[in-house]
């Protein structure tokens, strides 16, 4: 499995927000839906504000692929469950990012729900 170019994800990770769409079962694209997202080390991570529950979340989890366009930088993807233990590193990360817009919007993703959601983006 190739990695992200390192410019590519530096741009992503820079990038506020992140549109993402996961494939149908016939390859289409469903529609972008925009959420935030951290670049921690060489990866990707995205996290659903809502929990497991989120619709983004549970289409990208089944279809296991998808694109991702942030920071001038439209990708094919594939999606997969995070490791857990790199939680508490993504959650440092997204509060690093984003605690400047409140503890409401930020405590959608860094809870106890969306930890459990934490996705690994790798490009195709």
């Amino acid at each position: 499995m190739a990695g992200w170019d390192e410019d590519d994800l530096r741009r992503i990770g820079a990038a506020t927000e992140l549109r993402v769409a996961s494939r149908r079962s016939d390859g289409s694209l469903r529609p972008y839906v925009t959420i935030w997202h951290v670049a921690v080390g060489d990866a990707l991570y995205l996290r659903s504000a809502h929990g497991p529950e989120n619709g983004w979340f549970r289409r990208a989890v089944r279809s296991g692929t998808g694109r991702v366009w942030s920071g001038g930088v439209e990708q094919d993807v594939t999606f997969r469950l995070a490791d857990p233990a790199l939680g508490p590193e993504v959650t440092s990360a997204l509060h690093a990012k984003y605690d400047r817009y409140g503890p409401g919007p930020v405590g959608a993703i860094t809870g106890v729900d969306a930890a459990r959601t934490t996705l690994l983006v790798t490009p195709e």
